[in-house]
């Protein structure tokens, strides 16, 4: 008996950390704003709950930075069709998202991606949000 209440207790206190660590999209980025990313993407981290993009591109004074683009999960993306490999390190991309509220985090909630060299896109067709 014991060790079921221990096991209950173990899986209650789990699923209320993983409840705590999932973030709010509206707490962390401003979605009443709206930013565009030109640039060359340097990382593609292909994951659940959510996939980054890392691309360098300028902010609004023109300096280089380092962006990280939170997309949907691994999952979402695999049944629209973006797989582990359908990025490569050096892709130019355009991708337009909002911001995250603290400007020197360099976060942006991914809204829409352009890969310049072929034409591919996410974000313009029926479902393709970030949740």
């Amino acid at each position: 008996m014991k060790k079921r209440i221990v096991a209950v207790l173990a899986v209650i206190m789990v699923s209320t950390i993983a409840a705590f660590a999932h973030h709010s999209i509206a707490g962390t980025y401003d979605q009443k704003k709206e930013v565009k990313l030109n640039g060359k993407l340097v990382q593609f981290l292909y994951r659940n709950p959510h996939a980054f993009v890392h691309v360098e591109a300028p902010d609004e004074s023109g300096t280089m930075q380092r962006w990280a683009v939170e997309w949907g999960g691994a999952s979402q993306l695999a049944g629209q069709g973006v797989k582990r490999d359908t990025f490569k390190i050096g892709d130019e991309v355009i991708i337009t998202g909002n911001p995250g509220r603290n400007a020197a985090d360099h976060k942006v909630k991914m809204n829409t991606l352009h890969r310049k060299s072929d034409g591919f896109g996410w974000g313009t067709r029926p479902g393709e949000v970030v949740d």
